[in-house]
Protein backbone atom coordinates (compact mmCIF):
# COMPACT_ATOMS: atom_id res chain seq x y z
CA UNK A 1 0.00 0.00 0.00
CA UNK A 2 1.25 3.43 -0.76
CA UNK A 3 1.22 6.05 1.68
CA UNK A 4 0.09 9.31 0.78
CA UNK A 5 1.47 12.72 2.08
CA UNK A 6 -1.16 14.34 3.87
CA UNK A 7 -2.47 17.82 2.90
CA UNK A 8 -3.05 20.55 5.21
CA UNK A 9 -6.20 23.31 5.15
CA UNK A 10 -6.00 26.69 7.04
CA UNK A 11 -8.79 28.90 8.07
CA UNK A 12 -9.48 30.17 4.93
CA UNK A 13 -9.42 27.05 2.92
CA UNK A 14 -12.00 25.23 5.76
CA UNK A 15 -13.92 28.36 4.80
CA UNK A 16 -14.32 28.22 1.42
CA UNK A 17 -14.87 24.66 2.06
CA UNK A 18 -17.96 25.27 4.22
CA UNK A 19 -19.02 27.64 1.80
CA UNK A 20 -18.80 24.57 -1.50
CA UNK A 21 -20.66 22.42 1.24
CA UNK A 22 -23.57 24.49 1.32
CA UNK A 23 -23.57 24.87 -2.17
CA UNK A 24 -21.15 23.76 -4.32
CA UNK A 25 -22.21 25.98 -7.80
CA UNK A 26 -21.12 28.96 -5.11
CA UNK A 27 -19.38 31.61 -8.01
CA UNK A 28 -15.57 32.06 -6.94
CA UNK A 29 -16.99 36.10 -7.34
CA UNK A 30 -19.28 35.02 -4.53
CA UNK A 31 -17.07 33.27 -2.58
CA UNK A 32 -14.54 36.38 -2.58
CA UNK A 33 -16.88 38.80 -1.95
CA UNK A 34 -18.62 36.49 1.17
CA UNK A 35 -15.08 35.75 2.23
CA UNK A 36 -13.48 39.49 1.96
CA UNK A 37 -10.54 37.74 -0.63
CA UNK A 38 -9.86 38.75 -4.21
CA UNK A 39 -11.32 36.48 -6.84
CA UNK A 40 -7.76 35.26 -7.85
CA UNK A 41 -6.95 34.31 -4.46
CA UNK A 42 -10.18 32.33 -4.38
CA UNK A 43 -9.35 30.82 -7.69
CA UNK A 44 -5.48 29.73 -7.13
CA UNK A 45 -6.88 27.98 -3.37
CA UNK A 46 -9.67 26.50 -4.90
CA UNK A 47 -7.53 24.90 -7.52
CA UNK A 48 -4.90 23.68 -5.13
CA UNK A 49 -7.51 22.06 -3.30
CA UNK A 50 -9.24 20.38 -6.24
CA UNK A 51 -5.62 19.15 -7.08
CA UNK A 52 -4.32 18.17 -3.96
CA UNK A 53 -7.75 16.07 -3.74
CA UNK A 54 -8.51 17.51 -0.82
CA UNK A 55 -12.12 18.29 -2.46
CA UNK A 56 -13.75 16.68 -5.12
CA UNK A 57 -17.42 19.23 -6.71
CA UNK A 58 -19.51 17.27 -7.93
CA UNK A 59 -23.03 17.07 -8.68
CA UNK A 60 -24.19 14.38 -6.25
CA UNK A 61 -27.73 12.52 -7.47
CA UNK A 62 -30.26 9.94 -5.99
CA UNK A 63 -29.10 6.87 -8.12
CA UNK A 64 -32.93 5.87 -7.72
CA UNK A 65 -34.21 9.03 -8.92
CA UNK A 66 -32.23 8.27 -11.88
CA UNK A 67 -33.72 5.06 -12.87
CA UNK A 68 -30.84 2.85 -10.76
CA UNK A 69 -32.56 -0.21 -9.17
CA UNK A 70 -29.88 -1.26 -6.76
CA UNK A 71 -27.19 0.76 -4.98
CA UNK A 72 -25.48 -0.41 -1.31
CA UNK A 73 -22.29 -1.52 0.17
CA UNK A 74 -19.91 -4.46 -0.49
CA UNK A 75 -17.68 -5.95 2.19
CA UNK A 76 -14.83 -7.54 0.71
CA UNK A 77 -12.60 -9.95 2.74
CA UNK A 78 -9.01 -10.82 0.98
CA UNK A 79 -5.57 -12.48 1.55
CA UNK A 80 -4.27 -8.71 2.75
CA UNK A 81 -0.54 -9.90 0.71
CA UNK A 82 -2.89 -9.53 -2.31
CA UNK A 83 -4.73 -6.53 -1.70
CA UNK A 84 -3.00 -4.24 -3.80
CA UNK A 85 -3.82 -5.64 -6.62
CA UNK A 86 -7.40 -6.47 -5.71
CA UNK A 87 -7.73 -2.62 -5.42
CA UNK A 88 -6.34 -1.99 -8.50
CA UNK A 89 -8.56 -4.46 -10.10
CA UNK A 90 -11.68 -3.47 -8.16
CA UNK A 91 -10.76 0.09 -9.31
CA UNK A 92 -11.85 -0.49 -12.68
CA UNK A 93 -15.41 -1.51 -12.23
CA UNK A 94 -17.55 0.85 -13.23
CA UNK A 95 -20.21 0.04 -11.18
CA UNK A 96 -18.27 0.69 -7.74
CA UNK A 97 -18.10 4.75 -7.07
CA UNK A 98 -16.25 4.39 -3.85
CA UNK A 99 -13.97 2.04 -2.73
CA UNK A 100 -12.27 2.29 0.96
CA UNK A 101 -9.23 0.40 2.99
CA UNK A 102 -11.14 -0.18 6.52
CA UNK A 103 -10.42 -1.70 9.58
CA UNK A 104 -12.76 -4.73 11.21
CA UNK A 105 -14.08 -7.64 9.75
CA UNK A 106 -14.06 -6.86 6.07
CA UNK A 107 -10.69 -5.17 4.47
CA UNK A 108 -12.48 -3.70 1.53
CA UNK A 109 -15.46 -1.56 1.73
CA UNK A 110 -16.95 -0.37 -1.65
CA UNK A 111 -20.30 1.52 -2.69
CA UNK A 112 -21.85 0.11 -5.58
CA UNK A 113 -24.81 1.34 -7.69
CA UNK A 114 -26.39 -1.09 -10.90
CA UNK A 115 -29.53 -0.61 -12.92
CA UNK A 116 -30.98 -4.10 -12.17
CA UNK A 117 -30.45 -7.57 -10.53
CA UNK A 118 -28.83 -8.95 -13.96
CA UNK A 119 -25.72 -6.06 -13.18
CA UNK A 120 -25.53 -6.96 -9.40
CA UNK A 121 -25.24 -10.32 -10.03
CA UNK A 122 -22.77 -10.06 -12.91
CA UNK A 123 -21.01 -7.52 -10.58
CA UNK A 124 -20.70 -10.06 -7.61
CA UNK A 125 -20.46 -13.49 -9.23
CA UNK A 126 -18.62 -12.46 -12.23
CA UNK A 127 -16.31 -9.71 -11.57
CA UNK A 128 -15.26 -9.28 -7.71
CA UNK A 129 -15.87 -12.87 -6.71
CA UNK A 130 -13.22 -14.24 -9.47
CA UNK A 131 -10.38 -11.60 -8.35
CA UNK A 132 -7.02 -13.90 -7.21
CA UNK A 133 -7.28 -13.18 -3.24
CA UNK A 134 -11.18 -11.97 -2.78
CA UNK A 135 -11.71 -14.96 0.15
CA UNK A 136 -15.22 -13.68 0.58
CA UNK A 137 -17.81 -10.80 -0.32
CA UNK A 138 -21.13 -9.71 1.09
CA UNK A 139 -23.51 -7.05 0.13
CA UNK A 140 -26.11 -4.57 1.75
CA UNK A 141 -28.51 -3.17 -0.38
CA UNK A 142 -29.86 0.36 0.34
CA UNK A 143 -33.49 0.23 0.86
CA UNK A 144 -34.26 4.12 0.99
CA UNK A 145 -31.94 7.36 2.09
CA UNK A 146 -33.20 8.65 4.90
CA UNK A 147 -30.75 11.51 5.53
CA UNK A 148 -28.01 12.33 2.91
CA UNK A 149 -26.37 15.55 3.76
CA UNK A 150 -22.59 16.30 3.32
CA UNK A 151 -22.36 19.60 5.31
CA UNK A 152 -19.95 18.86 7.78
CA UNK A 153 -17.32 21.05 8.15
CA UNK A 154 -13.49 20.94 8.77
CA UNK A 155 -11.47 19.66 11.74
CA UNK A 156 -10.28 23.09 11.72
CA UNK A 157 -14.04 23.80 13.01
Amino acid sequence: MQETKKKTIDATDSAMIKLLQQDGRISNTDMARHLKLSESTVRSRLKRLIDDEIIQIVAVSNPFMLGFEFTGNIYIHVEMKKIDDIVSELKTFQELWYIILTTGDSNINAEFIVKNRDELNDLLYNKISKIDGVIRVETSVIMKFEKRNYIYGTALD
